[in-house]
Formats: structure tokens, C-alpha cells, sequence
């Protein structure tokens, strides 16, 4: 498995973006998206999406030219219309504005609404963190979850991220997790492998469940941990897609087929200045941190999460992303 410099990953994507159709502002957007998913290994939001973003640029699934429409509606609410277009992008075009919404009424919603998949939700909140804003983000996707009890599908994997600056242009805490049992992307991963999956991830097409990652295609994935896990992804539909005037998760068609109408998600963004209510947030994070750590073996979601400088790549994926550039 060759492995390969983040900075030629990015570098790469971005030209096959463009040669699929993409702006060069577009593609440098998204491109930095893939090869930061890379850097921290999340193979799923990365080079794994590329062809896909090039197809659906090829067939007009999404806009790869369009210039997002910023609007303040209110003092502390920024709405981007992405307008069939790239979430990266979007998301870029009303950052300044939402952190700067959020400094001078202490909170803000910033909601992106018509968008492309924005693949990786925790890359959004981690760059909010960085600016100095405790940042929930909700996203949802087409609908692959069904409902306990029920078999058909209703609900995306609809994640949460959430994270949490360290005082000092970092992060302290940070999270991103799907509200199903797992990432469609890992059921599809063990079906091109030839793989089982575990029981719990998802159920047939008659609501039984399964360890066949192909039955689970045919049927629906399971919420994590339950009617809890279904409760969270309810909500995250609300503020994703209802908020933003976006589409239920059982409107939009698969998020990687090559043709079709766009996907049209909605992304919302809760930010929260730290220093608003007290001084003593960023002592009260670390102290709640040390109250972790200092347990052997225990540790706060994205402590140490460091950007590796080279990701190995499946050979057969980086031929392929080559070849999207060549």
C-alpha cells in the first residue's frame, strides 16, 4: 500500500475536481476537506468519496461552479444558500460572518441549506473550535436508518459533532459520530471485502437483523444504542433539513450514485462563545479533562488527535485518483 503526502493528496483532488468540472475555488475547498479526512485517517470521508464528487460533477448532480448566497436574516442567524452546490464551499463563504455573529450577540446559528453532502461533519466544528467557538454541528443524509421496530428506511446516518476550543487556537474536546449503530460507509467497505458485519449494525429488508453487509444494503441500518440513538437523529433531521428548508433524509436518493436530482441537505452550526456566561470556562474544561486523564487507560474524545503528513492509500484507489487527474 503506497503512502502518500497529505499535501499530494490534497493537490491531487483538487486537480481531478477541476478537471471533472469544478472552479478552482470550489475544488481547492473540497480538496482540503478530502486531505484533511486523510491526514486523521477517516478513509470514508476522503479519497473513498473523490470519484464520486467527480461523476456527479460530470452528470450535473451537483454544481461545481455556483457561488453560495450569504444572508444575515438576524443578528446572531447566517444562512447560506449553497444552491446545489459543494457544502465545503458553502461553509466558507459564511464562516467570517457566523464567528463574528457569534462574538457580538455571544451565540449564533449558522445553517447551510441546499447543499452537496458535506461528507465529514467534524471537519466543519473542529475549524469553528479553532476560531474560538464551542460549536455543535447536525448534518443529515438520504435515508438508510429505520426507525426501532419498523424496517423502512426514514432517517440518514444524521451525525453530531461536537467540539470545544482549548483557549489557545486548539481543541479540547472533539467528537463526530453518526446517530445509526455505524457509517453506511463501513457496511459498504465489508461488502466490497467480502466481509460479515456484526450483528446490531443493520437489519434485512424484512427488519431482521443481519450480518450480511449485502442484506443490510437491501434493508436499513440501526440507530445506536436504540430508541436513544433514534431520539438524537430525530432531532439532528429538525435542525439539519427542517430549519434550513433542506429535504428529509427521505427525499434525497443514494449520496454516491452518479445521477439524479441533487442532493439539496441542510447543515446547522449552534455557536457558542465560551467567554459569554463566565472567565473561568477554559479552567473548568481542563480541569474536567484531567479528571479523565487521569484515570490509566482513559482519555476525552480527540485528546492527541495530531494531522498525520502522509496517509497509506489502498494502491488500487490511488490508481484511480490519478487517473481522475491524469
Amino acid at each position: 500500500m503506497p503512502r502518500i503526502d497529505i499535501a499530494e493528496i490534497e493537490t491531487t483532488a483538487r486537480v481531478a475536481m477541476v478537471k471533472a468540472g469544478a472552479s478552482e475555488a470550489v475544488a481547492k475547498s473540497v480538496a482540503r476537506a478530502v486531505a484533511e479526512a486523510e491526514a486523521h485517517g477517516n478513509v470514508i470521508c476522503g479519497l473513498y468519496y473523490l470519484e464520486s464528487y467527480c461523476t456527479q460533477l460530470g452528470t450535473g448532480r451537483v454544481d461545481g461552479t455556483v457561488l453560495p448566497e450569504v444572508t444575515q436574516p438576524r443578528s446572531a442567524a447566517v444562512f447560506v444558500d449553497a444552491k446545489h452546490g459543494f457544502a465545503q464551499p458553502a461553509f466558507d463563504a459564511g464562516f467570517d460572518q457566523a464567528v463574528a455573529a457569534a462574538r457580538a450577540s455571544g451565540t449564533a446559528v449558522f445553517s447551510i441549506g441546499g447543499s452537496h453532502t458535506c461528507t465529514s461533519l467534524g471537519y466543519f466544528t473542529e475549524r469553528l473550535a479553532r476560531a474560538g467557538m464551542v460549536t455543535l454541528g447536525t448534518t443529515n443524509a438520504s435515508a438508510i436508518v429505520a426507525p426501532p421496530g419498523g424496517k423502512d428506511r426514514v432517517l440518514g446516518t444524521n451525525p453530531v459533532a461536537f467540539s470545544v476550543p482549548d483557549g489557545a487556537g486548539g481543541v479540547a474536546i472533539h467528537f463526530d459520530t453518526a446517530t445509526s449503530a455505524v457509517a453506511l460507509g463501513k457496511i459498504t467497505m465489508a461488502k466490497e471485502a467480502g466481509e460479515a458485519i456484526p450483528t446490531g449494525w443493520a437489519t434485512d429488508a424484512e427488519g431482521n437483523d443481519t450480518t450480511d453487509p449485502a442484506a443490510a444494503v437491501g434493508g436499513a441500518l440501526k440507530s445506536a444504542a436504540g430508541y436513544k440513538g433514534w431520539g438524537i437523529g430525530l432531532m439532528v433531521e429538525v435542525l439539519a433539513a427542517a430549519l434550513t428548508g433542506s429535504v428529509l433524509s427521505t427525499e434525497v436518493q443514494g449520496l454516491k450514485l452518479p445521477d439524479g436530482p441533487p442532493h439539496r441537505l441542510g447543515q446547522t452550526y449552534i455557536l457558542i462563545d465560551p467567554t459569554v456566561f463566565s472567565d473561568r470556562f477554559d479552567g473548568t474544561v481542563a480541569q474536567l479533562i484531567a479528571s479523565v486523564t487521569a484515570q490509566e487507560g482513559a482519555r476525552v474524545p480527540g485528546q492527541g488527535r495530531v494531522p498525520a503528513t502522509a496517509a497509506d492509500v489502498p494502491e488500487a484507489l490511488w490508481t484511480k485518483v490519478q487517473g481522475l487527474a491524469a
